[in-house]
C-alpha cells in the first residue's frame, strides 16, 4: 500500500467510531473521517468473535488486499477504519472486495472516473 499509513493508536480508532461517518454491510463496517495530513490512514479491526487467530489473520489479509487493489480509486486525506463482522469468516475474497467497494461508494470515497 503505497499511499496509505497504518492507524495504530487506540485514540484514533475511538475518535473515528465516535465522530466519523459510517456504512455497514453484513460482512464489513467502514468508518471514515477527513484528516489534514495529506495522506490516507487505514485501520483494520477483526474481533475474536470472528474466529481463532488463523481465521482472523486470513480475514485481515483479505481485507487489506481488497483495499490495496483499489487504493488508487479511493479519495485521499481520510482516516478509514474497516471492521470485520462475524460473517466475514465464511466469505471469500470476492465477496469481501464487493462489500468494501459498495461501502466506500456509500461513503462517497470513490473518485469519479470520467471516461
Amino acid at each position: 500500500m503505497q499511499h496509505t499509513i497504518a492507524i495504530k493508536e487506540n485514540h484514533v480508532f475511538r475518535r473515528l467510531y465516535r465522530q466519523g461517518k459510517n456504512a455497514v454491510s453484513p460482512l464489513l463496517a467502514v468508518y471514515c473521517k477527513k484528516n489534514r495530513l495529506g495522506c490516507t490512514r487505514l485501520g483494520i479491526t477483526v474481533s475474536t468473535k470472528v474466529g481463532k487467530a488463523v481465521t482472523r489473520n486470513l480475514v485481515r489479509r483479505r481485507i487489506k488486499e481488497a483495499y490495496r487493489i483499489h487504493e488508487g480509486e479511493f479519495l485521499s486525506s481520510y482516516d478509514v477504519v474497516i471492521v470485520s463482522r462475524v460473517r466475514c469468516a465464511k466469505a471469500d475474497f470476492w465477496e469481501i472486495e464487493a462489500s468494501l467497494l459498495q461501502l466506500m461508494q456509500q461513503l462517497k470515497l470513490l473518485e469519479n472516473k470520467d471516461t
